[in-house]
């Protein structure tokens, strides 16, 4: 590995900005351009985004801009990929649970692309997607798991909100939110369940399964 020698120049009127997209990689790997506007057109200038990675690469990181998408990622940088230690440092495991959610809400994502701005769906609309695919979970599962890919900026929603009303909006950061060896198995789970599918009536859904008081 090589020697380690960080010369970064921040301008003070862009010092708090700086600091801010750091914080906000390091805290949730995402900034988006549909939720984080001013720090996403910050870190998208290529001198701003070239100082960002000087300065994550002295911890075992870089940044990566989708500008089709208006995605902003945390990333291990090229030269520790495969150092011990710091490679899975960003990293979320998912349940299996909550990896066939993810599924189904990037499949939303992908249907509401187009019809307006932004990507939102309905929580009952969701739910109803949810018991298309049989993927069987409590509503304490369900909002733990809500709670959890908001943080990581996957999905968005008012904590104020309830109900099947609630809208959620979708960011296209869920395309990114995968670990590709635990994806091959989820994926592998349901191309085997849509095959088992054909000749059978599929079971429906208890909807108490989503009636439980929350704790």
């Amino acid at each position: 590995m090589s020697d380690i020698n960080l010369q970064i120049t921040v301008k003070e009127e862009s010092n708090h900005l700086f600091k801010r997209c750091i914080r906000k990689l390091l805290e949730s790997t995402f900034i988006l351009r549909d939720k984080d506007d001013k720090l996403y057109q910050f870190v998208s200038r290529e001198s701003n985004r070239h100082d960002i990675s000087d300065y994550l690469r002295m911890i075992g990181f870089d940044v990566i801009l989708e500008e089709k998408t208006g995605v902003c990622m945390l990333v291990a940088s090229e030269e520790d990929v495969d150092t011990v230690g710091l490679k899975r440092a960003n990293v979320v495991t998912f349940s299996t649970l909550q990896y066939h959610l993810l599924l189904v809400c990037w499949e939303v994502y992908l249907e509401n692309i187009g019809y307006s701005e932004g990507n939102f769906v309905t929580k009952g609309d969701l739910i109803d997607k949810i018991r298309s695919y049989d993927v069987q979970l409590t509503r304490t599962e369900l909002n733990a798991a809500f709670r959890l890919f908001k943080k990581y900026s996957l999905i968005n929603f008012n904590d104020d909100e309830g109900g099947e009303d609630m809208m959620i909006q979708l960011y296209p950061s869920l395309q990114f939110g995968w670990d590709l060896p635990q994806f091959q198995t989820v994926a592998r789970e349901y191309l085997k369940d849509e095959t088992e599918n054909i000749a059978e009536t599929e079971d429906e859904i208890v909807p108490e399964e989503f009636e439980e008081e929350e704790e």
